[in-house]
């Protein structure tokens, strides 16, 4: 393991606040008849004590990722922030813009391009900079790749982040949402003072539903430009997030008590419904289910996961024989319970796959 410094300002003040052991690459998908063992790397959550930046303890040399399908939930999600953007005033006809890139794939630009900006040349300074569809989070150094964004700025130009962030992972305990190759978690208090050390102050902020839970917004937009000073709306996110305790490690130590919960719950359920003859699949090949059924070890019980993309069809998930099978197999199969591992996908699904009701239900795994 390697010794533990922030990835953003270098600091070594800092604790261990959760801690899941050796799990598999959440983006590795292996054919279906590789026996494995698949790869298995340290997860560890670590709080800086210096600019409070959460972020993983470890790096991992990871397996590439197979190509996902955006959902719908993001595309929607890009919209409102967009439009949150024109009611700041920041889309004026003829400005520039730039996105950083993210290996979730979507772009801002389409969007964006419709409403009269233009694309930033390589050697351009712009009047937007976006960090992309979530794409900063992948950078193992942080400081290096927010300086990145902060460089293409127009001096007048405006940066926009948008995370899930640190409150609702702890509001809503998703331990689940720290995954390998997610080596930052952002809180509005940790990025007031990473952007405050690059010369950028942060002026405004809304939140979304997207990846909440328990009626609490779980996604932040955040602007930041050099000087100006911050909103009524960014006062109330900063005393908002330090009331759930962003900043506390004894808070987010919380987070490892909801790892055992949740994980005790799904072999339980899965045991129930062997026990009575119940057909259950899954929903969803995603990154945060891999550590959740690993860790439940639900390889029995669960006949198999659908999802979109064709790309991790006749694979498996990682640490477990549970294959990944299109959408169409499990409309074929009509289980009695469907797990779905991505709770935003729900509207989504109910409207892609509407027999599934007519023989069995949806179970949300949060």
């Amino acid at each position: 393991m390697r010794a533990v410094c922030c990835r953003f300002c270098r600091g070594a003040d800092g604790e261990v606040v959760l801690d899941l052991g050796n799990v598999p690459a959440c983006e590795y998908f292996p054919p279906a008849a590789d026996p494995g063992p698949d790869p298995l790397f340290p997860l560890r959550l670590w709080l800086c004590g210096t600019c409070g930046l959460a972020q993983l303890a470890d790096d991992a040399d990871l397996p590439d990722q197979p190509e996902g399908v955006e959902p719908s939930a993001l595309v929607e999600q890009r919209l409102d922030a967009i439009r949150a953007l024109d009611a700041f005033g920041l889309l004026a006809p003829d400005s520039i813009f730039t996105e950083g890139t993210s290996p979730h794939g979507g772009s801002w630009g389409p969007a964006l391009k419709s409403r009269g900006l233009r694309r930033a040349d390589p050697t351009e300074t712009a009047d937007l900079v976006v960090d992309g569809c979530f794409g900063l989070m992948h950078a193992t150094d942080q400081r290096a790749a927010l300086e990145a964004l902060v460089a293409r700025l127009a001096p007048s130009g405006s940066l926009i982040l948008q995370f899930h962030t640190l409150g609702a992972v702890l509001r809503a305990d998703q331990w689940n949402a720290v995954r390998l190759g997610h080596y930052a978690y952002y809180s509005v208090p940790a990025l007031m003072t990473m952007l405050g050390k690059l010369g950028l102050t942060v002026t405004n902020v809304r939140t979304f539903p997207l990846y909440g839970a328990r009626h609490l917004d779980g996604t932040v937009l955040l602007v930041a430009r050099r000087g100006g000073s911050p909103d009524e709306s960014t006062k109330a996110a900063l005393d908002d997030e330090l009331s759930a305790g962003v900043t506390k490690p004894d808070a987010l130590r919380a987070l490892q008590r909801s790892v055992e919960m949740s994980t005790s719950r799904l072999r339980s359920m899965l045991a129930e419904a062997t026990r009575t003859g119940l057909t259950v699949y899954g929903y969803s090949a995603a990154s945060r289910a891999v550590a959740l059924l690993y860790l439940a070890g639900a390889g029995v019980g669960l006949t198999a996961i659908a999802d979109a993309s064709g790309a991790k069809h006749r694979c498996r998930m990682p640490g477990t024989r549970i294959p990944i099978v299109p959408p169409e197999h499990l409309v074929a199969a009509a289980p009695e319970r469907v797990l779905l591992f991505v709770p935003d996908l729900l509207p989504e699904v109910r409207r892609s796959l509407p027999t599934v009701e007519e023989t069995g239900k949806w179970i949300v795994c949060e």
